[in-house]
C-alpha cells in the first residue's frame, strides 16, 4: 500500500486496461474516457493520511483542458466540500484530504465542455478493516429463529417438477419447479440439473435473486454450473410463475407502491408480519428440495447470490448449517439501520424515505439483518465487492466482512460499481470446485 506511480504510467496502464476490456463505469462506444486514480495502489489509506487522486480527461483520446467542479462526501452521503480543479493537458490532481474515522470518502466530479456536462465518481477508503456495524444482535435472535424454522420444518417437502425443453441443452437438463414454502406461499425456480445425472455424485447450488419483483432472468446464463457436475437452483422469492405476463408483474410492483424495493419495507412494525420472514424461510425449505435430491453427493452446499441475492444467501448460510460453501457479491440488507447514526446505511436504505427508520423499524430489522446471520456462518465463504457501488455501499459490505469469524477469502475490486465481471463470475465457480469437500 502507498506505492505511487507517475501520472504518465497510469495513463498508458489504463489505456492498455480499456483497450482490453470495457467496464461498466464508462459508457458503451463513448467519445470521452474519466481517469481518476489514487496515488494509493490498492484505494485505502489509514485514517488521518492525506489522499490525492489524479484525474484526466479525454474526448475521442485527446487531452481536454477544462475546469473541474467536484465535492467529497462520506459514503452516498450528501457532500460536505467543494471545489474546482483546472485540467491542463487532460491532467489534474486533486487533494482528498482525510477522515478521522474508518469509512469512504467519495470525489464526485464534473466537466462542462462544449456544452455537455460529464460526470464521475471514485470512493477512497480510510481504514476499512475496522469498520464493525451498527446493527445489533437480538438477544433472542437465534432461538426466535430456531423455533420458526422447526415450526416450517414440520411442513412436508411438497414440490411439482415440470421439464422445460426449450431451456434445456446437450449438456443440461432444466426443470421448473414449483415448491410450497409454507402454509401460505409458493416460490418457484429453475433447477440446473447435469445431463445423465449420477446419485450421490453433485454438489448443490442454491441462487436467490437480486431485488425486485420481476421474472427470472434466462436461467442458462451461468450454466457452466451445471456443466461442471453441479446442481443449480436459481429461484425467485414472490411466488409468481417465471412465465406469468409482464402485467402480472406490474401488477403485483404497484401493489408495493411501485417501487423496486417496495415489497422490502411492508410489515416492519412486527418481526412476525415483516414480508423478508416468508422468504427467509423458504429458501431454507430449497435447501431441504435440494438435498432430498438422490443425485445430491451429500456432502456440499452452496449459497450464491449478488446484491439482495448476496444478503439472502448470508441468510441461509446463518440460519442452515447444512451449507458448507457462501459466495457473495456486495450483499445487500447488511446493516440496513447504519443511518441512524448519520452513515451509509445498506439497500434498501431506509433512511432514505422519510419516518421508515423508528425504534421500532430498527428493531425488526435486526432480525433480518445480513450482518446478524453472517455473525453466525461456519460455512466457508467467499466474498467480492468494489469501493464505487451506491447501491450496496462498501461500508456496509465492510461491515459484513470484518463480522464474519468462518475460514473466508475475499476479492476486493476498487473500480467496480454495482456489477461483477463474467471473470470474477466464473471464477466463484473456480473457488467453489477447488474447495469441495
Amino acid at each position: 500500500m502507498g506505492r505511487k506511480l507517475s501520472i504518465t504510467a497510469i495513463f498508458f496502464l489504463l489505456l492498455i486496461s480499456v483497450a482490453v476490456s470495457a467496464v461498466e463505469n464508462y459508457p458503451y462506444k463513448s467519445d470521452y474516457l474519466w481517469y481518476a486514480v489514487p496515488d494509493h495502489s490498492d484505494w485505502l489509506y489509514k485514517t488521518g493520511e492525506t489522499a490525492y487522486i489524479d484525474v484526466m480527461f479525454l474526448k475521442y483520446g485527446i487531452p481536454q483542458n477544462g475546469m473541474i467542479e467536484y465535492e467529497i462526501a462520506d459514503d452516498i452521503l450528501s457532500p460536505d466540500v467543494y471545489g474546482k480543479a483546472e485540467l491542463k493537458n487532460g491532467k489534474v490532481r486533486i487533494k482528498v484530504g482525510t477522515s478521522a474515522k474508518p469509512g469512504f470518502r467519495d470525489v464526485r466530479m464534473k466537466l462542462k465542455l462544449d456544452g455537455t456536462t460529464y460526470r464521475h465518481h471514485v470512493k477512497i477508503g480510510f481504514s476499512p478493516e475496522r469498520i464493525l456495524p451498527y446493527t445489533s444482535l437480538p438477544s433472542d435472535f437465534n432461538d426466535w429463529w430456531q423455533e420458526n424454522l422447526k415450526e416450517n420444518g414440520m411442513l412436508p417437502l411438497s414440490y411439482t417438477k415440470e421439464l422445460c425443453t426449450s431451456l434445456c441443452t446437450d449438456l443440461v437438463d432444466c426443470y421448473l419447479i414449483k415448491l410450497k414454502t409454507d402454509k401460505s406461499h409458493y416460490m418457484y425456480g429453475y433447477l440446473m440439473c447435469p445431463k445423465n445425472m449420477k446419485k450421490g455424485c453433485h454438489p448443490v447450488v442454491l441462487s436467490p435473486p437480486g431485488a425486485g419483483i420481476k421474472a427470472i432472468r434466462d436461467p442458462r446464463s451461468r450454466n457452466y454450473y451445471p456443466e461442471n457436475g453441479c446442481i443449480r437452483f436459481v429461484v425467485e422469492i414472490h411466488g409468481i410463475n417465471p412465465n406469468a405476463p409482464e402485467e402480472v408483474y406490474n401488477d403485483i410492483r404497484s401493489a408495493f407502491d411501485g417501487r423496486v424495493k417496495g415489497y422490502l419495507y411492508q410489515g416492519l412494525d412486527s418481526r412476525e408480519h415483516y414480508y423478508m420472514k416468508h422468504v427467509y424461510l423458504g429458501l431454507v425449505k430449497c435447501i431441504d428440495l435440494l438435498t432430498s435430491l438422490p443425485e445430491w453427493d451429500g456432502k456440499n452446499v452452496v449459497t450464491l447470490g449478488g446484491s439482495q441475492g448476496g444478503g439472502l444467501a448470508l441468510a441461509v448460510a446463518g440460519l442452515d448449517k447444512r451449507v458448507t460453501h457462501c459466495v457473495i457479491n456486495h450483499p445487500a440488507l447488511s446493516d440496513m439501520a447504519r443511518g441512524k447514526i448519520g452513515e451509509a446505511s445498506g439497500y434498501p436504505h431506509p433512511s432514505e424515505k422519510e419516518g421508515l427508520l423508528t425504534d421500532n423499524h430498527v428493531k425488526t430489522m435486526a432480525y433480518y439483518d445480513a450482518v446478524n446471520f453472517a455473525r453466525n456462518i461456519s460455512a466457508k465463504t467467499f466474498m467480492t465487492w468494489g469501493f464505487n457501488d451506491n447501491t450496496c455501499p462498501p461500508t456496509t459490505s465492510f461491515a459484513v466482512w470484518n463480522i464474519l469469524k468462518c475460514d473466508k477469502e475475499k476479492l476486493v475490486t476498487p473500480i467496480n460499481e454495482h456489477w461483477t465481471s463474467d471473470t470474477t463470475n466464473r471464477l466463484q465457480l473456480d473457488w467453489i470446485l477447488k474447495n469441495l469437500r
